[in-house]
């Protein structure tokens, strides 16, 4: 009789492992660029000459495809266990980690880094940067580009890690790639444009909805990994409680604003928000402070929160 918590546990490290030793998978094989060309190919037949039908439309997409890619994950484990123990672990594994990025995500930021301190190009580190962050980057100073790099870290902490794990440890594999189904389509379609405004209203609002927990959870754990890295934990807290609401997400400015207390520097998206007090110009120590704050982030949420939780449900079950 195999333990469910022990696999869990296995699942869970052996997926964490393989994203820190290999990274993303090649484009072709991951299931989230599959779910990326499925959002593609229906994005357009979502539009309609009425609002209303674009918003039912939308809608009734967004749920069908969140709905279906947990079901038949779901029973794509049900159907390997029946053949085989080990085979339903290994595919569980395989799912899971494509539903997190903790190296991809170092790798991109510190890619654009290097265009700035190490190949002295501003226009590369501009490119670089459009890759990860939703803002025009075309006209960024030194300054504004490491202040989206550190946002962009921030908010990944929760979007690109800690979420997925959080419904993994609600519900296995299947709830952790529902999330990121929802997490794609909000990436996507969810944006505030006359073109996505009404089809992508529901992506937004269940994107929302799904980050709503583990972002909260993830801001105070970055205090804590402040105060175990002996950065400013009170300013972290301080900031966090005072600039939370500022960005037009309902989420992303609880992670952001207390990594920019924890580094004592203001972040800025130009013309839309601000997040902390410039006590020190933010330089690329900072980035390698955010990477830290990052890493013993995941790390204190996975035990603090997600293992309680496999747990519990062990229990539970």
């Amino acid at each position: 009789m195999f333990d469910p918590l022990l696999i869990s546990t296995i699942v869970l490290f052996t997926a964490i492992v393989i994203d820190l030793i290999i990274g993303e998978y090649p484009t072709r094989l991951h299931p989230t660029v599959w779910i990326g060309k499925i959002i593609g190919f229906f994005k357009p037949r979502l539009k309609d000459s009425s609002a209303k039908r674009e918003y039912i439309k939308g809608t009734i997409f967004a749920l069908m495809l969140v709905v279906i890619s947990f079901i038949i994950t779901h029973y794509i484990l049900v159907l390997a266990s029946l053949l085989d123990m080990l085979i339903a672990t290994a595919l569980a594994v395989l799912i899971l980690k494509s539903t997190f990025a903790i190296r991809s995500m170092e790798e991109h930021a510190k890619a654009v880094i290097d265009a700035i301190f190490i190949e002295n190009d501003i226009i590369t580190a501009r490119q670089r940067l459009a890759r990860i962050v939703g803002r025009d980057t075309s006209n960024l100073d030194y300054e504004h580009i490491l202040s989206a790099v550190v946002e962009s870290i921030g908010e990944s902490i929760v979007d690109g890690i800690n979420s997925p794990l959080f419904y993994y440890a609600l519900y296995g594999v299947p709830l952790a790639f529902a999330y990121r189904v929802i997490n794609t389509l909000d990436s996507m379609l969810a944006y505030r444009d006359p073109y996505h405004k009404h089809i992508g209203y529901a992506s937004a609002k269940l994107d929302t909805i799904a980050n709503y927990i583990p972002a909260r959870i993830t801001a105070i754990i970055i205090v804590i990994a402040s105060l175990l890295l002996r950065l400013d934990w009170k300013n972290a807290f301080k900031v966090m409680l005072r600039d939370r609401h500022n960005t037009p997400s309902r989420n992303s400015g609880y992670p952001m604003s207390a990594l920019a207390g924890a580094l004592r520097v203001r972040l800025e998206k130009i013309g839309y928000y601000t997040l902390g007090d410039a006590y020190e110009s933010i330089s690329i120590k900072h980035y390698i402070l955010a990477v830290k704050v990052m890493k013993l982030s995941v790390l204190l949420f996975i035990l603090i929160v997600v293992i309680p939780l496999l747990l519990l449900r062990s229990i539970i079950i």
